[in-house]
């Protein structure tokens, strides 16, 4: 076993899939408008699952929404939302595939005010990512202040499956909070990634 394998965070196992979402995804800082989107609308679709659940199924979720492109999934139609149903690639939930559709029509009001998603929710972190510097997996929260207040203004804004647990696992997973164990080698690169993008909102 090599020193990062002793080291790396616990929670992804030895599943290879894991260990490469956590090595090169979570935890790193995302400021993309539709990357967003798509993470906010996966992480809903966990609800009561394990996140290796939605992520063996990231791909055909992709497939399934036309690329998380919400110009698209605001035209789905019943006969839609019913090939969607049927579909086992994705969680066949009624609420949860009516959850993205309704998101993508959230999302869409923040283009048509010229306002940008990316800005909007990393100002809940003042526009940088939040450095913690956790020695074990027991003092990592399931949800803060500013993952509660994220979660009420995006129910305003029309976001659903949105509640402050799906959030906090959002901002983790988005670099928006850098919740990797002090130990872990991702802990200091999402660091140095952060220090690299600067703060996306000014201040």
């Amino acid at each position: 076993m090599t020193d990062q394998q002793s080291q790396r965070c616990t929670w992804c196992g030895d599943d290879p899939l894991y260990v490469h979402y956590h090595d090169t995804v979570w935890g790193r800082p995302e400021y993309d408008d539709q990357a967003l989107f798509e993470k906010l609308c996966l992480d809903g679709q966990q609800a009561g699952l394990s996140w290796i659940t939605i992520l063996r199924k990231q791909e055909s979720y992709r497939a399934a929404y036309d690329d998380f492109d919400p110009d698209r999934i605001v035209r789905y139609d019943e006969h839609k939302v019913a090939a969607l149903l049927a579909d086992p690639g994705i969680i066949r939930n009624r609420l949860k595939v009516n959850s993205i559709i309704r998101n993508a029509r959230a999302f869409l009001a923040f283009r048509e005010q010229d306002q940008s998603f990316s800005e909007f929710l990393w100002r809940f972190v003042d526009g940088r990512p939040v450095q913690n510097r956790w020695q074990r997996m027991d003092q990592v929260p399931v949800h803060t202040p500013q993952a509660e207040a994220m979660s009420k203004a995006l129910k305003q804004a029309g976001f659903n499956f949105v509640g402050p647990t799906i959030v906090y696992a959002f901002m983790q997973a988005t670099g928006m909070v850098n919740d990797h164990l002090v130990s872990c080698p991702s802990h200091h690169a999402c660091s140095a990634e952060a220090d690299r993008s600067g703060p996306v909102i000014g201040g």
